[in-house]
């Protein structure tokens, strides 16, 4: 007998059988999507789920709290490379959902994409502290010695992530990439039919050694009694049909127990062909090969699927027709596993029948299926013979066609499978209304290469969907596609999509953590955030007898080194030499009349960029040593105007230390403040610099 799938909880590896549970424990039965094969059966009877949630908020969230932003980035690259290493393991048990190469690729290279894109971004876009700052300083009193601002911290419980059986990898990893990053354990739960796959990936994670202890725990199998174990600082991602959402959400631990619930759900997903892309051009034949692509990927298994074919009514024979066509060409159904199919079977015989029950629906409703069936297709077996396969989960791409534009089964009824409908409009306020009826979608794409159109659908369109693709003969070949997600970019919609959101860059890691307003001094805020806020305790470098803060490595370094600068006087023979060895003889810097007829000049004055070149000749130590570059300058604000006759100063804090896990040298920003000689601001920056994280050692 085939065995039980195993859960790993509590850092060990768990099935019913081990953890003492009678041999009869009730288990699901889940097989081969092109056989009827049994791959695997699946039981949690006798799982301690608080225990596992237990485990997650105490030694998850230890092992997570020790590491900063940057080091869980640096082990999310290598958790990607251990998976990339054995993902051929992987292609092999994907085959067994009805997944083809091309499917599989998405699912699983798809999921490993985003571990890489959050190692990536966790590097470039979040300091390498614990602690994430949200906008800048709200001076709360006139003197600056109260302040206020808002900050991340991450959330105390586990995250909760509730996967669909269409992307086991991906479904998985896009949840766990951005709450490993946060600092937040994970709790995932794979559907039933496909959580073999699932299983595969975690252990090869577990194996790899690099999961901090308690940050990933999987559940294979039914959890009835989770949301009476969750507790305010948890939160739930779930991925499935909006009943369940629905029923989820109403729990008691959601209403008022403070969990966080974010879902995403069923999706009458449209696409629109604008009126300017008649057949023949570059716009209709894109738009016809994505509705393809769409159809049959996945078996029509995914979220972000075309449902709804908006053309113009004058092209819908003309779509039919080309669709038709393309599918006879390219369209090959039959087991994975045999050379030349193009499109496998649904994830399972269960969902093989839904798709086909709700295809009669629609049918009965008022939708003419013109293209395919419900008859059991021809296929290709794995013996290399082509006849129909009863044990296997195919369905024929399905196109149905609605003469009646407010059929509501159109606008609601979802086929999860390789199943869209087609309409015709009249007119763009027409097309907007279609899209709308949806009810809220994940994503809407328009094919058009006018503009206007554009940004007439765009405009009517984008409060109902939480993703737009304008595709055009600009962007075709480049374009990612209709049904893609990427990592940094939100996935997710209103409405009847769920109401939620995932991914969209560090959006998803800030969707882990708590956003808190922070009020108190300088000296408190700065140690809080690790950023300096001005106020707080500095060391001039002359005062304090120590080197310049520029001959310091990283390592010597701290948070509130300054140079205090002295002083230099702007003549007008400066500003003029500047303004001709630049070229930049604006009005307000060459011409007395001109410039005080300006009402935010009192006469000529200095150039700004003038001003922070002298500041740099001001702070600089111009001798080789650990500050090996400038790289950037931002915020740059010009306050006062500068006469000539007028003297500034600059004084440069060390702000903020962020070294590079990978690299030798890591980033500092400086504060930079240039003041008047009546101490009045005249410009505000951050300067940017890399430096060595060790001195060279003398030669």
């Amino acid at each position: 007998m085939t065995e039980i799938l195993p859960s790993y909880v509590e850092g060990a590896w768990w099935t019913p059988d081990a953890a003492g549970s009678p041999d009869t424990a009730p288990a699901t039965e889940v097989r081969d999507a092109s056989t009827g094969e049994v791959v695997a059966r699946v039981s949690t009877a006798g799982l301690d789920l608080g225990a596992a949630l237990e485990y997650a908020r105490t030694v998850g969230q230890r092992s997570l709290g020790t590491l900063t932003f940057h080091q869980r980035a640096v082990l999310l690259k290598h958790l990607a490379l251990a998976l990339t290493e054995r993902k051929a393991e992987l292609y092999e048990l994907s085959s067994r959902t009805g997944a083809t190469t091309k499917d599989s690729w998405v699912d699983i290279d798809g999921g490993i994409g985003v571990l890489f894109a959050y190692s990536s971004k966790g590097r470039r876009e979040l300091p390498n502290t614990q602690v994430y700052v949200d906008g800048g300083v709200e001076q709360l009193s006139k003197d600056g010695s109260f302040l206020g601002r808002h900050v991340y911290t991450r959330l105390p419980g586990v995250a909760v992530q509730i996967n669909a059986f269409n992307f086991p990898v991906w479904g998985a990893l896009e949840k766990f990439a951005p709450a490993f990053l946060a600092g937040v354990p994970s709790l995932v739960k794979p559907a039933t039919p496909t959580g073999y796959l699932a299983e595969a990936f975690v252990r090869i994670l577990v194996e790899s050694g690099l999961l901090p202890d308690g940050s990933l725990q999987l559940v294979s199998g039914s959890v009835p009694d989770l949301f009476d174990h969750l507790r305010l600082g948890d939160l739930v991602a779930f991925t499935g049909s909006a009943s369940t959402a629905e029923r989820l959400r109403a729990n008691d631990s959601v209403q008022t127990g403070g969990v966080r619930f974010t879902s995403e759900t069923d999706s009458i997903n449209a696409s629109v062909l604008g009126p300017d892309a008649v057949a023949g051009t570059p716009e209709f034949d894109a738009y016809v090969t994505q509705l393809v692509a769409e159809m049959t990927t996945k078996a029509g298994q995914k979220c972000t699927a075309i449902r709804r074919a908006v053309v113009p009514a004058a092209s819908v024979d003309g779509v039919i027709e080309a669709v038709r066509a393309r599918i006879a060409e390219r369209i090959v159904i039959g087991d994975p596993r045999v050379e030349g199919v193009t499109m496998g079977p649904l994830a399972s015989l269960e969902q093989r029948d839904e798709v086909l029950r709700q295809v009669r629906r629609l049918a009965g409703e008022g939708g003419e299926v013109v293209i395919g069936s419900t008859d059991a297709p021809s296929v290709r077996l794995a013996d290399g013979s082509t006849g129909e396969a009863s044990d296997g989960a195919f369905v024929s791409p399905v196109m149905l066609r609605f003469a009646d534009a407010a059929s509501p089964a159109l606008h609601e009824v979802e086929a999860f499978g390789p199943v869209t409908s087609i309409v015709g409009y009249d007119t763009v306020d027409e097309a907007v209304r279609l899209v709308a009826r949806g009810g809220g979608s994940l994503v809407t794409s328009v094919a058009t290469h006018d503009p206007a159109v554009a940004v007439a659908l765009a405009s009517g369109i984008a409060a109902y969907n939480g993703r737009l693709l304008l595709l055009d003969r600009d962007d075709a070949r480049t374009s990612t596609g209709h049904g893609s997600p990427l990592p940094n970019l939100v996935h997710g919609g209103p409405g009847r999509a769920g109401g939620g959101e995932e991914l969209g860059g560090i959006r998803a890691v800030l969707h882990h953590m708590q956003r808190t307003a922070v009020q108190g001094s300088p000296e408190m805020l700065t140690a809080l955030t690790g950023v300096w806020h001005a106020g707080a305790a500095s060391t001039p470098y002359a005062d304090a007898g120590e080197p310049h803060p520029f001959r310091k490595s990283l390592a010597e370094l701290r948070i509130g080194d300054q140079v205090v600068s002295g002083s230099r006087t702007v003549t007008l023979e400066d500003i003029e030499t500047f303004a001709h060895f630049t070229g930049d003889t604006f009005y307000a810097h060459m011409d007395e009349a001109s410039a005080s007829a300006n009402p935010f000049f009192p006469g000529r004055v200095a150039h700004g960029y003038l001003l922070v070149s002298w500041a740099a000749g001001l702070f600089v130590d111009a001798a080789p040593g650990p500050v090996l570059a400038n790289s950037g300058l931002e915020n740059l604000r010009f306050v006062t105007p500068v006469s000539p006759g007028d003297a500034i100063r600059v004084e440069l804090t060390a702000k903020q230390i962020t070294p590079r896990e990978t690299d030798e040298y890591g980033e500092v920003r400086w504060d930079a403040v240039l003041r008047n000689q009546r101490d009045e601001l005249v410009a505000s920056y951050d300067v940017l610099t890399l430096v060595a994280k060790e001195l060279e050692p003398a030669a």
